[in-house]
């Protein structure tokens, strides 16, 4: 008889979680000087750990603000993985950078990460003078997981009407949670993300087949995506998430939504994270530039 989902997503925390978000030695910006604190956020569906990285001293006060949501599947609890994307982004930025520890599946299944990364980030907008940041300019991004994440913060930002984020990162993104993984292609014979584990992590998310067109779930299905925010669209030409990032990219763009759209040669999933180095840094790099752009022209 078969593990559940349940049971298969718990066996991947505990056996696979520090594998998986393993970071690449030579991609974790060690010179740069990392000043954290870290804060407790209560939101809709539970309090939220996030921490804050400060820039150098010589950035303006206050600074502007980069939401940043990690990667894992929605099942792998390791905000750290993205110490090194936060840490160069505050430097070279000079932003604040909210590193959010979200909760995950199978534990807290959709909406709850949903809830907690857009409640996140409404707070981090409205709390600004209290904690020497400009809420007024602010921008959402994330990794694989995290992407699906940043959208969904940006289309709830949409609807409700509170807030815009200047600018959505979407590094690696699963936007399409209804068709089968197996349809999704690579060009490389074993790509880094395998049928089976995609399946996990999407049963153990969204455990109601019925959620799974949700466009806060698979924001690529979704047909209304006027009035969105800036987008950085990343992906590898290996990974098998790539086509869904394209199509996402120029479904915004006809919608009328500024898009920028890189596609890096020769590397697989999440290589912002395991390299190869060079394309890793190059995308980091771009991370940062546009951000910079993007917080400073408000």
């Amino acid at each position: 008889m078969p593990f559940s989902p349940r049971i298969q997503a718990r066996g991947i925390q505990l056996l696979l979680g520090r594998v998986m978000s393993r970071v690449h030695k030579d991609l974790r910006f060690g010179e740069i000087p990392k000043r954290t604190e870290v804060l407790r956020v209560e939101t809709g569906a539970g309090p939220v750990a996030c921490t804050v990285y400060r820039p150098p001293a010589t950035a303006e006060a206050p600074a502007p603000v980069y939401v940043n949501f990690h990667g894992g599947g929605f099942v792998v609890a390791r905000p750290d993985q993205d110490d090194h994307i936060c840490r160069y982004i505050a430097a070279k930025a000079g932003c604040v950078v909210v590193n959010v520890d979200y909760a995950v599946a199978p534990q807290q299944p959709y909406p709850t990460a949903v809830t907690q990364a857009y409640d996140v980030t409404a707070w981090i907008v409205e709390n600004g003078a209290a904690h020497d940041w400009d809420g007024s300019r602010l921008a959402v991004g994330g990794h694989s997981a995290g992407a699906n994440l940043a959208a969904a913060v940006c289309r709830t930002a949409r609807d409700r009407g509170g807030f815009t984020p200047l600018l959505q990162i979407l590094d690696s993104a699963p936007l399409d949670q209804v068709a089968d993984p197996a349809t999704k292609r690579s060009p490389i014979a074993k790509p880094l993300l395998t049928p089976q584990l995609m399946r996990i992590f999407t049963a153990a998310y969204v455990p109601d087949p019925a959620d799974r067109a949700h466009p806060l779930v698979s924001p690529g299905l979704a047909d209304d995506l006027a009035a969105l925010p800036p987008a950085l669209v990343v992906a590898g030409e290996h990974d098998r998430l790539r086509d869904e990032g394209e199509a996402y990219a120029k479904a915004l763009e006809a919608a009328g939504v500024p898009v920028t759209l890189r596609v890096f040669p020769g590397v697989d999933h999440y290589f912002t994270h395991t390299g190869p180095v060079p394309a890793g840094k190059e995308a980091v790099e771009l991370m940062a530039a546009s951000l910079r752009t993007a917080l400073s022209t408000h």
